[in-house]
C-alpha cells in the first residue's frame, strides 16, 4: 500500500468531504489511473469514466450518499462512484469479470447505487420517480439524476421532462455534456446544447460577470440568484433554454473538470426550492492521450495498451465479426437498390453500418438513441416504397417492442431487423444479453425469425429478408463468425426450411445458430456410448419452424432435443413443443437453453455456459439422463 496515496484512504464518501484542493487534485489524478489500470486489463468504458472524476468527487462532496440518491444513465460511468464507496479493492480489480463488480451500478452490489441502469435515456424518469416518492413520504433527501447529452434524443428523457413540474418541486438533474454517445452524438438537440456552448458573446459575458461578483462582498449570493439575468441575456443572443421552456432553471455551462465551480454550483442546486438542470461540460476521456483521441473506440473497448492503445492479444480468430458481414452486405444491397436504407439508433460501428455511412451515405440514418423511433421512423419509409433494414441491438429492441407490433407486423411492412448481439454479451451482464428476442418476436403474428449458424448464411438470410415482403428479424452473436467464407452471390432461402447437417432417426437435434457445433459434439459423443442413430437439424428459423420436417422426424424419434442460445422459456425449443402438441405428437423435447433467470456477468462465453449448465459436458449428462429416463429393459444406451 502507498502510504502516500489519496485513493487508498478513501472509504466512504465522507472521507472525500474533508481533502484539501491538492489532495483532491491528486485523488483525481490518482482515480484516472486506476480506472486506465483495471480497464487496460479487463476492458471496459474507459471515455465515459474518465470524463466524470471531478464531477463524481464534486457530487460525493456536496451530497450524502446513500442517502442523497444518484441515478446514473446507463450507469457505464459509475466506476468513480464505485471507487468513491467502498469499493476499490480486489473485486474492483476484476470489474466486469467472474467474482468481480458489474460494469453498471447495481442495487444488491451497495447501498450507494440507487438506481441500477445499463439502456441509455432511464435516469430522469427514474430520479423523477423517487423524488415523487420522497415528497409522498416528506422525507427530504435530494435526488440527482446524471443525464449525458446523448440521453435527451431518448423519447423518455423527454417524457421525463415533460412531466418534472408537475411532479415535485426539487430535482436536481445534472446535464453532462461531452458530445458524444458512442459514436458523435446527432440531431437537433446536439446541435442545440453547442450552440448553448459556443455562443462566444454570452459565455465571455457570463464569465466576466461572475469573476466580478466573486471580488466584491455578498457576491457569492448574488451569483446564487444570477440565474435570472442568465436568462435574459442568453435570451438576447440564442433562443430561450429548452429546459426554461418546460418550467425548469438552466444554469451553465460549467466546467466539469473544475472542482471549485462545480460544488459551488452544486451546493446551489442542492438548497434550490424548484427542479433545475446544471448543463456540465466534461471531455469524455479526458487524463487518457490515446482515449482522448479515439472517443468512439475508447467508449467501450476491450483490453488495450494504456499507451498505445492497441488492443491487446486475444482470440486468435481471424474470422469477420458477424456485424462486418451485416454492413458489407447492406453496402452491396444498397448499391444495387436505391430503395434500400439502413438505419441506426446510434450504433453506426457496434452495427456494421459505419460501412454504409461511409460509402453510401445518401442511403444511411441514424437517429440517435432512440430505438422506439427507429422502428416508426422505418414503418413510415416502408408505407412509402422503401425497404428499410433497422440494425438494433437484441437487448435494445426490446425497448421498441410496441412500434414493432403495431406499426411494423400488423401493417405487415417490409422492414428487416438486423440483431446483433443476440445471445451473450458476457463482460457487460444482464442488462445487455440478447437472450429474450425469440420469445418476444415469436408471439407476434407475421413475424420471420431467423438465426445463421455462420457468415455466409447471415448473407443469405440478409437477402431472404429483402426478398421478403413483411417483417423479418435476424439474430446473430457478437463478434466473430466461424471463418467461413462469403460467397460473392448470396442465396434466398425458402422460408421455414430447415437444413440437414446429420441424418439420424432414433434422437433429432435442432439447434440454431452457435448452438449447432455443440449439437454436432453432442450427436458425436451419445453415439460413442451407444448404437442409437442421432440427427442433427440446422433450424435456420425460430418462427416459422419447418413443421413438416419435424413432425416427419419426431414420428420416429425416441427424443427431439432443441438447443438455443436464448431462455428456454417461451423460445424455440418452446416453438417445437407446441408445433408437435398441435400434431398430437407425444414424443418427448429436451430443451437446452438459459433457464428463466437474469444471467450475471462474466468472464467469457465459456465460463457463463459452465455456470449455468450450458458446456458441452452438462449437456451431454443432461441428454444422457434423459435417455436414461427414457429406456425400456432393452434400452440400446447404458443406464448411468
Amino acid at each position: 500500500m502507498n502510504p502516500d496515496s489519496i485513493l487508498q484512504k478513501i472509504r466512504t464518501p465522507e472521507d472525500v468531504k474533508g481533502l484539501s484542493k491538492d489532495e483532491l487534485e491528486q485523488l483525481a489524478t490518482e482515480i484516472r489511473q486506476r480506472i486506465i489500470a483495471v480497464t487496460s486489463s479487463n476492458g471496459g468504458h474507459v471515455g465515459p469514466n474518465l470524463g466524470v472524476v471531478e464531477l463524481t468527487i464534486a457530487l460525493h462532496r456536496v451530497f450524502d450518499t446513500p442517502k442523497d440518491k444518484f441515478v446514473f444513465d446507463v450507469s457505464h460511468q459509475g466506476y468513480v462512484h464505485k471507487l468513491l464507496t467502498g469499493r476499490n479493492n480486489n473485486q474492483f480489480d476484476l470489474i466486469r469479470k467472474k467474482g468481480g463488480y458489474s460494469g453498471f451500478l447495481n442495487r444488491e452490489e451497495s447501498d450507494h447505487d440507487s438506481y441500477g441502469a445499463g439502456h441509455a435515456g432511464t435516469a430522469l424518469s427514474a430520479a423523477l420517480g423517487m423524488a415523487a416518492a420522497r415528497d409522498q413520504r416528506g422525507t427530504d433527501e435530494n435526488v440527482v439524476a446524471v443525464c449525458g447529452d446523448a440521453a435527451f434524443t431518448c423519447g423518455i428523457t423527454l417524457e421525463a421532462l415533460n412531466n418534472i413540474t408537475d411532479s415535485t418541486k426539487r430535482l436536481v438533474v445534472i446535464l453532462n455534456d461531452n458530445e458524444w454517445s458512442i459514436d458523435k452524438n446527432v440531431g437537433a438537440l446536439a446541435r442545440y446544447f453547442n450552440e448553448l456552448i459556443t455562443t462566444p458573446i454570452y459565455n465571455r459575458m457570463n464569465e466576466d460577470f461572475e469573476s466580478f461578483l466573486k471580488r466584491v462582498p455578498g457576491g457569492d449570493a448574488l451569483i446564487r440568484l444570477g440565474s435570472k439575468w442568465k436568462r435574459e441575456t442568453k435570451d438576447f443572443f440564442t433562443s430561450s433554454s429548452i429546459f426554461e421552456n418546460f418550467g425548469i432553471r438552466y444554469i451553465g455551462p460549467i466546467d466539469g473538470h473544475n472542482l471549485t465551480e462545480l460544488e459551488q454550483y452544486l451546493k446551489f442546486a442542492r438548497n434550490s426550492p424548484e427542479p433545475l438542470v446544471l448543463h456540465v461540460i466534461t471531455k469524455k476521456g479526458k487524463g487518457s492521450e490515446v482515449a482522448l483521441a479515439q472517443p468512439e473506440k475508447f467508449h467501450g473497448t476491450s483490453p488495450f495498451d494504456p499507451e498505445t492503445g492497441s488492443s491487446k492479444p486475444g482470440s486468435s480468430n481471424s474470422a469477420p465479426k458477424y456485424q462486418d458481414v451485416v454492413g458489407q452486405s447492406l453496402v452491396s444491397h444498397c448499391r444495387n437498390n436505391p430503395k434500400i436504407v439502413g438505419i441506426t439508433a446510434a450504433m453506426p460501428s457496434g452495427t456494421g453500418l459505419d460501412k454504409l455511412r461511409d460509402q453510401i451515405p445518401a442511403q444511411y440514418y441514424d437517429v440517435g438513441i432512440a430505438e422506439e423511433h427507429a422502428v416508426l421512423f422505418a414503418a413510415g419509409m416502408a408505407t412509402n416504397g422503401l425497404h428499410p433494414v433497422c440494425a438494433i441491438y437484441s437487448t435494445f429492441l426490446q425497448r421498441a417492442i410496441d412500434p414493432v407490433i403495431h406499426d411494423i407486423c400488423l401493417q405487415n411492412l417490409p422492414v428487416l431487423f438486423c440483431m446483433d448481439r443476440a445471445g451473450l454479451s458476457p463482460n457487460d451482464g444482464a442488462t445487455h444479453h440478447g437472450l429474450f428476442d425469440i420469445a418476444y418476436l415469436r408471439m407476434i403474428p407475421r413475424t420471420v425469425v431467423m438465426q445463421p449458424r455462420n457468415e455466409d448464411e447471415l448473407a443469405d438470410m440478409i437477402a431472404t429478408g429483402l426478398a421478403h415482403e413483411g417483417p423479418a428479424f435476424i439474430r446473430y452473436p457478437r463478434g466473430c463468425g466461424t471463418g467461413v467464407p462469403v460467397k460473392d452471390a448470396p442465396a434466398v432461402l425458402p422460408l421455414g426450411k430447415a437444413e440437414i447437417i446429420r441424418k439420424g432417426v432414433d434422437i433429432q437435434i435442432w439447434a440454431l445458430g452457435p448452438m449447432i457445433p455443440e449439437a454436432e459434439n453432442l450427436a458425436s459423443r451419445i453415439a460413442e456410448v451407444s448404437d442409437l442413430t442421432v440427427g442433427v437439424v440446422n433450424a435456420r428459423f425460430a418462427k416459422p419452424i419447418d413443421s413438416e420436417l419435424l413432425r416427419e422426424q419426431a414420428a420416429q424419434a425416441q427424443l427431439i432435443v432443441t438447443m438455443e442460445d436464448h431462455v428456454r422459456t417461451g423460445g424455440f425449443g418452446s416453438a417445437v413443443m407446441e408445433d408437435l402438441s398441435n400434431a398430437e405428437i407425444t414424443t418427448p423435447v429436451e430443451r437446452i437453453g438459459w433457464p428463466d433467470e437474469f444471467v450475471e456477468h462474466g468472464d467469457s462465453d465459456k465460463d457463463l455456459r459452465k455456470r449455468f449448465g450450458l458446456d458441452p459436458s452438462s449437456i451431454f449428462n443432461r441428454v444422457h439422463l434423459r435417455i436414461d429416463r427414457l429406456s425400456t429393459a432393452n434400452s440400446k444406451l447404458p443406464t448411468s
